[in-house]
């Protein structure tokens, strides 16, 4: 029997493994889909700046069982694509035919003294618990310097929608007495809030934290983190306890270990098919592919793209495998949809980001999106959980 090996639990290895194993049956492939994951759980990434993030994850073995995927927990580390195998921490070794990598992405290590011993994250579910907890510490402990200030390290789309929900947070631990004292500072390097949105958007974002009251230091880059305090680039010091790094990602680094150089952002270079361009028995999606989504765009690190991915890899990997005719990865239409706390939402459509609605109408899709979409499927029959996650008649 032959073999197609996941390695990865996120939104694009859950949509692998299932397009894959439908592939598989719906061709009479003697064909094994075996998926790894460091965790049992899928994680609702984009969530985890929300109140109780603890509640931001579910299980992975009841849809692959129902679905027919072998299911294994292990941390995959190295690829030997000339023996075609996977090497997991610990030693244990699963070969492969077809290689789906969909392995995600990490925080991008900000070189700051201090940084990693002080600061905290939310990129992780495991990062996002710890600083819930550190949350609900301050909420109990004495007044000290710095304790009611909290400073956002990146203002891109993460950063962002922490800051406009760090008063919710802070009040879910303290009360509305603790939010309404805090302080919430937001640093970012560049000369613009949320570069990578574009001008379009910008207003809207810069209304929604002037309403909250946030405060930003643009142009500004921190030097040194301790854990009573930091210091800008420009020398300014400011007391806090709660350093949040939202900095960025980086593909995950088992990507270098294929053999083929990955791009700045550690991403394998694939083709239409989303084969990694040197080694066409290994798919690449999610964050782990440097993808084009139309003739211009790439595709970013988000699970808008990491979902619809990861079905076109896994659907491609199998029928390669059975000698069948792929399908090109393509996903023109983009939108976002961003939380603006208690401003509402701002949604925008195609690549100039054009605003299409924001305010508190927006609420609800954004509720929608977070809340529905992003989820998997409810393990119930096999064909339902194949059938709800198959290419639809859009390409998505």
């Amino acid at each position: 029997m032959q073999n197609i090996l996941v390695i990865g639990g996120g939104f694009a290895g859950l949509n692998a493994a299932l397009n894959a194993a439908d592939q598989v049956g719906q061709n009479g492939g003697d064909i094994a889909v075996t998926l790894v994951s460091n965790s049992k759980y899928i994680t609702m990434r984009p969530r985890l700046y929300e109140v109780n993030p603890e509640a931001l994850r579910e299980p992975l073995r009841p849809i692959f069982d129902a679905a027919g995927i072998d299911f294994k927990i292990g941390n995959a580390d190295s690829i030997d694509s000339s023996q075609r195998t996977v090497s997991l921490q610990g030693g244990e070794t699963f070969t492969y035919d077809r290689l789906v990598l969909t392995a995600g992405s990490q925080l991008k290590p900000l070189p700051v003294s201090g940084i990693a011993e002080h600061g905290f994250n939310i990129d992780s579910y495991d990062a996002a618990v710890a600083f819930d907890a550190h949350l609900a510490r301050l909420a109990g402990a004495e007044e000290t310097p710095g304790a009611d200030t909290f400073v956002i390290v990146g203002a891109g789309i993460t950063g962002i929608e922490l800051a406009l929900e760090m008063h919710t947070r802070i009040a879910s631990h303290g009360g509305s007495a603790a939010a309404q004292r805090a302080r919430i500072v937001l640093v970012e390097r560049d000369d613009v809030l949320g570069l990578e949105m574009g001008d379009n958007p910008r207003p809207v974002i810069e209304k929604a934290l002037a309403e909250a009251g946030v405060e930003i230091h643009l142009g500004s880059e921190v030097s040194e983190a301790a854990a009573d305090h930091l210091v800008l680039s420009n020398g300014a010091r400011i007391d806090t306890a709660s350093i949040i790094v939202t900095s960025g990602m980086v593909a995950s680094p088992i990507g270098a270990t294929v053999g083929v150089d990955v791009d700045e952002q550690g991403r394998l270079p694939v083709d239409e098919m989303l084969r990694t361009q040197g080694s066409p028995e290994i798919f690449a999606a999610g964050d782990m592919a440097r993808a084009y989504v139309d003739d211009s765009n790439l595709a970013v690190m988000s699970c808008q793209h990491a979902g619809t991915m990861g079905k076109y890899a896994g659907h491609n990997a199998a029928r390669d495998l059975m000698g069948l005719e792929t399908r090109a990865y393509r996903q023109p239409n983009y939108v976002t949809c961003m939380d603006l706390g208690a401003y509402g939402a701002v949604f925008t459509t195609g690549w100039d980001r054009v605003v299409e609605a924001s305010g508190p109408e927006v609420n609800a899709r954004k509720r929608m999106i977070n809340e529905q979409l992003i989820y998997p499927p409810e393990a119930t029959s096999r064909e339902e959980i194949l059938a709800a996650r198959r290419i639809d008649e859009n390409g998505r």
